[in-house]
């Protein structure tokens, strides 16, 4: 049995499927508040069948805050607007069987079980735990700001990786952030401020190109590139 989060304002009759499946569902209204105040679930179902824009922006919300896997309800007329900006894990249609509902919600569950539980992120000395929102370097805390806790958790999921600042503004930011790259830029000077002179150098510039986590024992190499681009921050 899976802990469901269900985000609709349509009555409690109108996903008939859920009734009766044996799963301990809890129905928030589809708004921004609900996810401060939902429980610890497993899976999180949105509405989706009557306002998209809205559903996105809280499917994009839920994956970034309650870090569960999401099902988007949605009519079929509604299929050609999913793609990957949602970042939902699966879809159903709205008329969907009892018995579809329920293996897409079992899978769901199956695959976080198999991933193991949301933990801890390590990057050389840099120790991120998703479930506490904190992060270490060396065992020593850094005070980040939301935002900066999303950039540098980006960059430790893929060590080495560069990242353009535009894909860095869509990856942590969003499709719905309206300001310009150099949102970018100042974040990334702040993270190298708290890492700290012996540290900021992990966080590498790729000339002409974007940003990318270094491996530790390469800090001393990157810091000479780092040097080189001085004028971006």
């Amino acid at each position: 049995m899976a802990q469901v989060l269900l985000l609709s304002d349509a009555p409690e009759d109108s996903l008939p499927s859920l009734e009766l499946l044996n799963h301990r569902v809890r129905r928030f209204p589809c708004e921004a508040s609900s996810i401060v105040r939902a429980p610890t679930v497993d899976i999180t179902l949105i509405d989706a069948r009557t306002n998209l824009a809205h559903a996105r922006s809280l499917c994009q919300l839920v994956k970034s805050s309650i870090l569960s896997p999401v099902i988007v309800v949605v009519t079929e007329t509604g299929l050609p607007t999913l793609n990957e900006a949602w970042q939902a894990d699966d879809f159903v249609l709205t008329e969907a069987s009892p018995g579809e509902v329920d293996a897409r919600i079992r899978l769901a569950a199956a695959e976080v079980e198999e991933d193991g539980p949301v933990g801890e992120i390590r990057a050389g000395a840099i120790l991120i735990d998703e479930t506490t929102y904190m992060a270490t370097i060396h065992g020593k805390l850094l005070n980040l700001t939301y935002k900066e806790f999303e950039l540098l958790k980006h960059l430790a999921l893929h060590p080495g990786q560069v990242f353009t600042r535009d894909q860095l503004l869509h990856d942590v930011w969003g499709y719905d952030y309206f300001g310009g790259t150099r949102t970018v830029d100042v974040h990334i000077r702040r993270l190298r401020a708290k890492l700290g002179p012996e540290h900021e150098s992990l966080i590498g510039t790729v000339r002409n190109v974007g940003y990318r986590l270094v491996a530790e024992g390469s800090a001393r190499h990157q810091a000479a590139e780092n040097d080189d681009a001085a004028e971006t921050p």
